[in-house]
């Protein structure tokens, strides 16, 4: 090979390379993106403006036609025959500017302008030849179809509107594939000069260069002539929209997660949340764009629910509101109001209470008695205790101040008896309901069960509304699933008596669906939090949960505020704007098993028990006490009550006559107040003196005289109401009662020093 061939080769093989590494394969790589929000079927929620202020959505594969047609004929006519640079054109720009003395044209091609756009150098001769030079580059190393996408997601459109997908959501307010032919026109043609022709500007002109662009489209039969009118007849668009922003909350905090996550392929994937946070709306995440389960349409109906209920509430000092639904088969959740109306400002308006941890109030009932059924510690309708009740130190009473004495388990859940609860929690225990909960997707409870202790049914813990609404969910989808679940409260006839209990909750409505059958059927639940910080109310039926939570980013309290009358509304309002859904089928046989119930107790039958049911029971059911309440006297059948329980029962129960007919076979005293061996606190007066409490006996003799003695001292006598206020010394102690009869009765108690 002679020198000059080798010197040949060599001239090529360093041009071929120096044209190689001349631009990198993607000119934009150093650009930073808006972050979108998108819906379940790609509708845009909301977005967070780029890092450099401007809105430039990320690059999309898709080129709307309308768009890609009046760009080609507008820029660049040859663009699917040229390598990227058009020598005709060229040439022709080179001629029309010697004419006329000035530059009048560039003869850039698209690919020439988007290396533009990515250099952001002056324009010069020495310029347009690098610019050639690359854009002959890019055509090597990309696509027609992707340089015309590289194009529309970067062109200027004014201020700090750049790309396609961008100017068409700020200058019509809709996503470029829903373009007309004059919005297709008129952004094809803005980028040609962006900084002095713009919507906001020098209109005239920019119509002028719009029409004489559909003139063009219409001329080449690219558009027929009904297109064309209805076109030139398009207004401009008077000023930029607002972009959306569906769940403005819900799209800050995936925003904001997703700017701090290492990895940008998945949400998921660097998080550790449940499907019942914020997170769990996300399906994934991928070139800037963030993918939800979120329904849009429900959104926007859920969204104005919410915003309607929540302006009255602010009236009453009441300021915020979040709402959650979710799909029961498919767990995804649909509508997310992280804090509604957020036009309104507010201090906490910008949180999203929705994913925030809350005082749980009442609203983890139901998953005890699920519990208790499940395992067989009590059946749906036995009767549980509903009494005063001081457990050292804890002393909760129910929302009316009154007690029952006794009350059908159901009865207790639908009615929201706090009394009743403790005694069911104390029963299920504390460790194992606090790991229930876990289990069921409650990611707040980090703390040890004994730190919570028995007020963890009664609001000592916090919980978020989405995770709440998801445990809900999943007990439904546990129960319409035809195979087994891994779902911590599975058995099925427990989840229908559940259900059934909820769906006899007093409505906030007053509607009685048992009379009307057009009303939607739901299984629901309140809660309200101490103090009224915190009101809640969730709701299942077959396809849908939701949940709301009312009260106070802040947390100060609203008295009334409670869950039935701030949320509950809300929370009907949402089933009825959702389609479809309906109730619970009977579990079928195999999910059940069946035994006779006594009718007055609600436990198995006992061998006194006369009024007998049979009923469909949860598979565990036969390890529940048969009834330990009807007993035989002088051979009749007689239903009677411990002490205490009766004490309260017959006040609301007229037609009991179990102390009556007892007989002396029966305890005829118990103390109500303290219980055996347990632990009081007498806290200071105002005066800095000892406390006091009020001692307290039942008798089932009304009309009885009962005398007090503790640590054999004389201390009175009552008859009637048997209470006494006593202020005994820290350390233990030993009452007794002793009626008239001489029948006596004591106990041992220890009163604590450390709350005097």
């Amino acid at each position: 090979m002679s020198k000059k061939t080798k010197y040949a080769w060599t001239l090529a093989a360093s041009l071929l390379l120096a044209f190689l590494l001349l631009v990198p394969h993607h000119p934009f790589r150093k650009v930073s993106y808006s972050t979108l929000v998108l819906g379940r079927d790609g509708e845009l929620l909301g977005a967070k403006i780029a890092s450099d202020g401007q809105w430039r959505f990320p690059p999309s594969d898709t080129i709307p036609e309308k768009y890609r047609k009046a760009l080609i004929n507008f820029e660049d006519r040859w663009f699917y025959w040229h390598p990227g640079v058009n020598p005709v054109s060229a040439l022709r720009a080179l001629e029309g500017n010697i004419r006329a003395g000035h530059v009048t044209s560039g003869g850039s091609t698209i690919t020439m302008q988007l290396v533009r756009m990515s250099r952001g150098k002056r324009r010069t001769l020495w310029q347009k030849v690098i610019e050639s030079a690359e854009a002959l580059r890019l055509e090597a190393s990309m696509s027609k179809r992707e340089i015309l996408a590289m194009y529309a997601a970067h062109a200027p459109y004014g201020g700090n509107v750049v790309g396609l997908e961008a100017a068409s959501w700020r200058y019509f307010g809709h996503p470029s594939s829903d373009l007309s032919w004059g919005e297709a026109s008129l952004l094809a043609v803005l980028p040609n000069s962006p900084s002095g022709m713009n919507p906001g500007r020098n209109r005239g002109e920019l119509l002028a260069k719009r029409n004489r662009l559909l003139d063009k489209l219409l001329k080449r039969s690219l558009i027929d002539s009904t297109d064309y009118l209805l076109a030139i007849d398009e207004a401009l668009p008077a000023s930029p929209h607002p972009l959306p922003s569906l769940s403005p909350q819900l799209t800050a905090t995936l925003t904001a997660v997703s700017s701090r996550a290492s990895s940008r392929t998945s949400l998921r994937a660097s998080s550790t949340q449940t499907r019942g946070s914020a997170l769990g709306t996300v399906v994934s995440e991928n070139n800037g764009r963030i993918v939800t389960t979120i329904d849009a349409h429900l959104q926007e109906r859920v969204e104005a629910i919410a915003d309607r209920h929540s302006d009255d509430l602010a009236a009453q000092g009441i300021a915020d509101l979040a709402a959650v639904v979710i799909d029961i088969e498919s767990g995804d959740i649909l509508a997310w109001v992280g804090n509604a109306s957020p036009y309104r400002s507010r201090p906490g308006f910008q949180v999203n209470i929705a994913d925030a941890a809350r005082s749980t109030g009442s609203i983890l009932k139901p998953f005890l008695y699920c519990a208790l059924l499940q395992e067989g510690t009590i059946l749906p309708n036995s009767l549980v205790k509903d009494t005063r009740i001081n457990l050292n130190g804890f002393s909760p009473e129910n929302f009316d101040l009154t007690f029952s004495g006794a009350v059908p388990a159901s009865e207790a859940l639908a009615r929201s008896l706090n009394v009743p609860a403790v005694h069911m929690l104390r029963d299920y225990g504390v460790p194992k309901f606090h790991e229930l909960l876990k289990k069921a997707g409650l990611t707040t409870l980090s703390r040890p069960s004994s730190d919570y202790g028995l007020s963890l049914i009664l609001g000592g813990a916090e919980a978020r509304l989405g995770e709440i609404t998801a445990a809900y969910a999943a007990m439904a989808k546990s129960y319409l699933s035809n195979s087994d679940t891994s779902f911590v409260l599975h058995d099925k006839a427990a989840l229908w008596y559940t259900f059934k209990a909820l769906s006899e909750v007093n409505r906030p409505d007053e509607i009685d669906w048992h009379l009307i059958s057009s009303v939607k059927k739901v299984a629901w639940k309140t809660g309200t939090s101490y103090g009224f910080r915190d009101a809640w109310a969730v709701g299942v039926d077959t396809k849908y949960a939701v949940g709301v939570w009312v009260g106070n980013a802040d947390g100060h309290g609203v008295p009334g505020l409670t869950g039935a009358r701030a949320a509950g509304p809300v929370l009907f309002d949402i089933f009825n704007a959702l389609s479809g859904g309906g109730w619970f089928e009977e579990p079928r046989w195999g999910s059940y098993i069946t035994a006779e119930v006594c009718h007055e107790s609600g436990f198995l039958r006992g061998a006194s028990c006369e009024d007998i049911d049979t009923l469909m029971l949860p598979k565990a059911a036969l390890r529940s006490a048969p009834c330990p309440y009807h007993k035989f006297v002088n051979g009749k059948s007689v239903f009677v009550l411990p002490p205490a329980m009766e004490y309260y029962y017959r006040q609301r129960h007229p037609e009991y006559t179990g102390a009556e007919d007892a007989g002396s076979q029966q305890a005829v005293m118990e103390f109500i107040y303290p219980e055996e061996g347990s632990t009081i606190y007498l806290p200071r007066e105002t005066d800095g003196k000892r406390g006091a409490a009020v001692f307290e006996l039942a008798h089932r003799s009304s009309g009885e005289t009962v005398f007090w003695h503790m640590d054999g001292e004389y201390l009175g006598e009552t008859k009637f109401i048997h209470q006494l206020r006593l202020s005994p010394e820290p350390g233990e102690h030993t009452l007794t009662a002793v009626d008239s009869k001489g029948r006596s009765l004591s106990i041992s108690f220890t009163v604590s020093p450390s709350k005097l």
